[in-house]
């Protein structure tokens, strides 16, 4: 099962059926539009293992969970729901880390909470008494409820998997921020980063491309780093306060830093192949290290856009570059837009 942003379910099939194909497993997709999720079952019902490296989660861009399940289980008794669960999740294993309960992220899913919040403290409970309740490293267990009797049961891998429920961080809007952009930025830096607090260090310098108002911008400055920030819009004056930006007025796609700086973060309204081709320029010719930045989709071929994108930069740093990391992922706070990141590792 593949967890995803409602209306994206065509592209998130068509990238777990391109990486099934290239890692030889023939299947099939189930995926209903508008769903939220995303259904792989290969014709030979053993071929995958949790464990196998071969699907990986921060492979896959569209995907914002990754689960092993059967099911879905229907007509669950009302009257012990629990019990039913508990014997799908033994034929999943003998001890799970923690229990994720769990809908789409649709709004058609939303009254779900209400019965999720009632059912939490009694399934707990029986899990609990049952002794099937661990520890890490065990499987995460997933109930994955498409009404109040009817739910897929699943694990998902520590390390293979998103550690938020419904593979969304619950994140603040902090105060004084000025646009709630901010939000794909402090989400990115969890998503791509390992040791956010290594790769964002005090006194490191960056540039933000299309800037205005500066929701990026703040993320960046509320970690002590040193902004440049480009736009011909007014930023928020909160920011210039800070004493560490400084803000010029001038086209993003033709600014280039005086001396390399340690991060690009780019969030402009334009063509995606652009972006592409443009921080691509900038990782392969030194001018920053490592870049966070917004591809904004089509409304049709998205899936074919993304990896056109890929391509773009993988030939740009290809020429310029031997060990670098290139990832991308549509993030929860993304909407019709994906979020890359470039890391250089070498000098």
């Amino acid at each position: 099962m593949l967890y995803c942003r409602a209306g994206f379910e065509k592209e998130c099939a068509a990238e777990i059926l391109e990486r099934a194909g290239e890692l030889g497993i023939s299947g099939y997709v189930k995926a209903k539009p508008e769903s939220g999720f995303v259904v792989f079952v290969p014709h030979e019902a053993l071929v995958i293992s949790p464990h196998d490296k071969g699907f990986r989660l921060k492979d896959l861009v569209f995907a914002r969970q990754l689960v092993f399940a059967m099911g879905p289980i229907c007509d669950l008794p009302v009257a012990d729901r629990a019990r039913a669960l508990l014997g799908a999740a033994r034929q999943m294993g003998d001890q799970f880390s923690t229990v994720f309960l769990e809908t789409p992220d649709t709004n058609e899913a939303k009254p779900l909470a209400t019965f999720l919040r009632k059912f939490a403290a009694p399934f707990n409970r029986a899990i609990t008494d049952s002794g099937m309740l661990g520890a890490p490293p065990d499987p995460r267990l997933h109930l994955f409820f498409l009404s109040s009797v009817a739910a897929y049961v699943g694990i998902s891998i520590p390390g293979n998997s998103s550690p938020w429920p419904m593979g969304i961080p619950r994140l603040k809007f902090p105060r004084g921020a000025p646009s709630r952009s901010t939000l794909k930025l402090e989400e990115a830096f969890l998503a791509f980063l390992d040791d956010p607090q290594e790769s964002l260090r005090p006194g490191m310098t960056a540039v933000d491309l299309g800037a205005a108002p500066g929701g990026w911008t703040f993320q960046l400055t509320r970690r002590h780093i040193k902004v440049t920030a480009i736009d011909n819009g007014n930023l928020d004056p909160a920011l210039l306060e800070t004493g560490l930006v400084e803000h010029l007025r001038m086209d993003a796609f033709r600014y280039r830093p005086r001396k390399p700086v340690d991060w690009l973060v780019c969030d402009v309204v334009e063509q995606p192949a652009r972006i592409a081709a443009l921080v691509g320029d900038w990782v392969a010719s030194g001018s920053c290290r490592k870049a966070i930045f917004n591809l904004k989709l089509p409304m049709n071929k998205r899936y074919e856009e993304v990896k056109r994108c890929r391509g773009l930069i993988e030939t740009r740093l290809g020429s310029a570059l031997t060990d670098y990391t290139l990832a991308f992922k549509q993030l929860y706070h993304d909407r019709a837009e994906i979020t890359g990141y470039i890391s250089k590792h070498t000098e």
